[in-house]
């Protein structure tokens, strides 16, 4: 397995090995020792899997309370996946990094996304459909739930939109303005 730093500290690219023959391919996408021994959690407590469609945009994710860490993977698909940094105490507080995660059909570098408890998070489908798997660190609690606005201002984010008109869920086109968010303590 292959970790890859990215610009955003603690935030990882996970490539599993993938071994093919005629008859197909295979992959260890998680092993509790190879995942400890990079540093990685090795305790997920939840998976959560969405089919979406071409131009579908959700996000930008978040609990307080309790935080979750997400392992991303592109089942099948393409999408473009941000990561952005909330952690006051963070050099990189405020700064957004950006990943094409693709699915197997795609590409043969099976990548995952590790993203840290502290960040928030949010993809753009960019393929006709995407099926997005996420393993949490901690479970869904709706009390916590957060959003940013995707389209925020001040961060600023380059969404890939040529030729896509976003589609965002009623709660996410009214999410907060990042200057205005109830961000996770220090």
């Amino acid at each position: 397995m292959k970790i890859i730093e990215t610009a955003l500290r603690d935030v990882k690219l996970v490539e599993p090995r993938r071994f093919g023959d005629d008859r197909g391919w295979f992959a260890e996408f998680y092993n509790r020792q190879a995942f400890a021994g990079a540093g990685l959690p090795t305790d997920f407590v939840q998976d959560n899997q969405s089919h979406s469609a071409r131009g579908v945009l959700r996000g930008l994710h978040y609990q307080l309370g309790k935080p979750q860490g997400k392992l991303v993977r592109a089942l099948r698909g393409h999408i473009w996946d941000v990561a952005v940094d909330l952690r006051k105490d963070s050099p990189d507080f405020g700064k957004w990094a950006a990943f094409d995660l693709k699915g197997p059909e795609l590409t043969e570098a099976s990548q995952m996304l590790w993203i840290p408890e502290g960040f928030a998070h949010g993809f753009l489908v960019v393929s006709e459909t995407a099926d997005v798997l996420y393993k949490t660190t901690d479970l869904y609690h709706p009390a916590g739930e957060r959003c940013i606005v995707w389209n925020d201002a001040t961060l600023a984010i380059t969404w890939p939109l040529e030729g896509i008109t976003p589609l965002v869920s009623g709660k996410d086109a009214v999410g907060t303005a990042f200057l205005e968010a109830d961000l996770p303590p220090v």
